[in-house]
């Protein structure tokens, strides 16, 4: 780290006395100073991530944990000199769940301990629960009779077992892995400045329909999934287990879709090494599970809440800039890079503006949300209580200059994508452009007005300027993204720095302005699936 911060500090009296030459736009080269003086020889991001994971890891919507972190961030910003701390409660319209213990021994024919995670919005096991396997192998694409007519065959068989759903996903040796930095080449042609905003994505947006009332269509894999479900739960199964089907340990543990724990039996996704070495234990004679799961249910996680805290403006307070990320996690991990860096690497951005004391004109506004993973949730509840969208809007729509948002890990932010005309991107251009030495390429614009992705497409469907930062991938979506590998040891302290800096300059650039950025009005796109 000390040779980061030396390289760093190195490259500063150049880049502040090339950086007007660069910019398209003037920008305030002795803040963007301090600010890189401030993130390199008083960072608070290791100290700020260690809260977020180990104490308060995980951090599920709806449960405690949860709660605590976002309490613990509004005392921690303002503890820093921000104001205006405030939990603001939104309806998950669900109970909140936490697993508090889980074992699975193989116990016959052999003795192991196996690795596996609890899917969320499922029930405890009655006690220890010994039992033998049983393993449920559906037919491939059955349509409702076929599927119906293969479980009502087993019901006698699956009662009291440990039923393993499906074969053992083949997962092959991986040769050659993903890049984990975003190349120049690669950026610098994205991020063409002439080229047009990326247009609407074209299609409806509602939900996808299954195919009708239609008896002899296929099912899709999670209808298939879910009948199995509430099957396993109404015929007696002590334990369900699914396969993680990803390599080295990986476990993907997501959640019941329904949240209804009477619709799952207990239930585990266990690494692929251990599920197949089960299931080829199978054809050999009986085998025999140990499993213990201790769930607990929180009724009052039906209010979840999102976190706010900000830099008050001066002669523009009424109008603010706002950056942030999702503070709900999966819970097989601490989240550390998904997203307790993003969350961290924001506070940090704002903490650097009010450590340096700035006075912006707009006010600044941290948003840490929830209910990212359950489908940006806590983040629309906000842009329709605050904003409401360009087809009904309330007072503070005209009055909002654009939302930052970091959720891809714990890569450097290398890029901005921004909701608008081709004019936004060219402002955020300029407030980056004097970060090139530390590999920040510029900004594009999108006219997407789809959801999806990251909470910063909530403001782009409300026809707002969403900012999404564009990330190096490092081990992302390869081994850390909703996995039990997501932990405080994956995360980069020399990329967040990078990213807190960046950010924090473009903020504070934003609420300096005379002006807004610019946005669509006349060319605003329809929403996705409106007629």
């Amino acid at each position: 780290m000390s040779k980061f911060k030396s390289a760093l500090s190195a490259v500063l009296l150049m880049v502040v006395l090339s950086a007007g030459l660069m910019a398209q736009e003037p920008v305030d080269d002795a803040v963007n100073w301090r600010i890189r003086q401030e993130a390199t020889t008083n960072s608070q991001i290791l100290d700020t991530l260690h809260y977020l994971t180990d104490v308060y890891g995980p951090r599920l919507t709806g449960s405690p944990n949860l709660e605590a972190a976002a309490q613990w961030a509004i005392d921690r910003m303002e503890s820093w000199g921000m104001a205006n701390g405030q939990l603001e409660p939104w309806d998950f319209g669900h109970p909140g769940w936490a697993n508090e213990r889980m074992t699975a021994h193989l116990v016959s024919p052999v003795k192991d301990p196996l690795v596996a995670e609890v899917l969320a919005w499922t029930p405890s096991t009655d006690g220890v629960v010994t039992a033998e396997v049983y393993q449920l192998v559906p037919p491939e694409r059955p349509t409702e009779a076929e599927l119906t007519g293969y479980l009502d065959s087993i019901a006698a068989d699956v009662a009291g077992k440990v039923v393993l759903v499906g074969e053992p996903r083949f997962v092959p040796v991986t040769i050659d892995g993903p890049v984990r930095r975003r190349s120049e080449a690669e950026l610098r042609a994205q991020l063409d400045p002439n080229l047009p905003p990326a247009p609407p994505a074209r299609g409806g947006g509602g939900p996808r329909q299954g195919g009708g009332d239609d008896p002899d269509r296929p099912l899709s894999g999670r209808e298939v999934a879910g009948r199995i479900a509430a099957f396993l739960a109404d015929s007696g199964a002590a334990v369900q287990v699914n396969d993680g089907g990803r390599d080295h340990g990986q476990i993907r543990a997501f959640s019941n879709r329904t949240y209804d724990l009477e619709q799952a039996a207990p239930t585990l996704v266990m690494r692929n090494e251990d599920f197949g070495r089960i299931a080829r234990l199978l054809p050999h004679g009986p085998v025999e599970l140990e499993v213990e799961v201790v769930n607990q249910s929180y009724p009052d996680g039906a209010t979840s809440y999102n976190a706010t805290a900000e830099i008050r403006g001066t002669d523009k307070a009424d109008e603010v800039i706002m950056l942030g990320g999702h503070l709900d996690s999966w819970h097989a991990a601490t989240g550390a890079t998904d997203n307790g860096i993003g969350v961290t690497v924001m506070m940090e951005a704002a903490r650097i503006l009010a450590a340096i004391g700035v006075e912006p004109r707009r006010t600044i506004r941290v948003a840490l949300w929830s209910g990212e993973e359950q489908g940006l949730l806590g983040s629309q509840a906000y842009v329709a209580q605050h904003f409401g969208s360009f087809e009904d809007q309330l007072p503070e729509y005209s009055k909002f200059g654009g939302y930052f948002n970091i959720d891809g890990g714990t890569g450097q932010a290398r890029s901005a994508s921004v909701f608008g005309p081709r004019e936004a991107a060219d402002v955020l251009r300029s407030a980056l452009a004097p970060f090139e030495d530390i590999g920040v390429l510029g900004a594009g614009a999108t006219m997407s007005r789809r959801r999806g992705g990251s909470d910063h497409t909530s403001f782009n469907e409300a026809g707002l300027p969403g900012i999404g930062m564009r990330q190096d991938p490092i081990q992302y979506g390869t081994y850390t993204w909703h996995t039990n590998l997501d932990t405080y040891e994956r995360v980069i302290e020399g990329d967040a720095i990078k990213s807190a800096i960046t950010i924090a300059a473009a903020v504070y650039h934003l609420a300096m302005r005379d002006e807004l950025l610019s946005r669509l009005d006349e060319e605003m796109p329809s929403l996705p699936g409106s007629p």
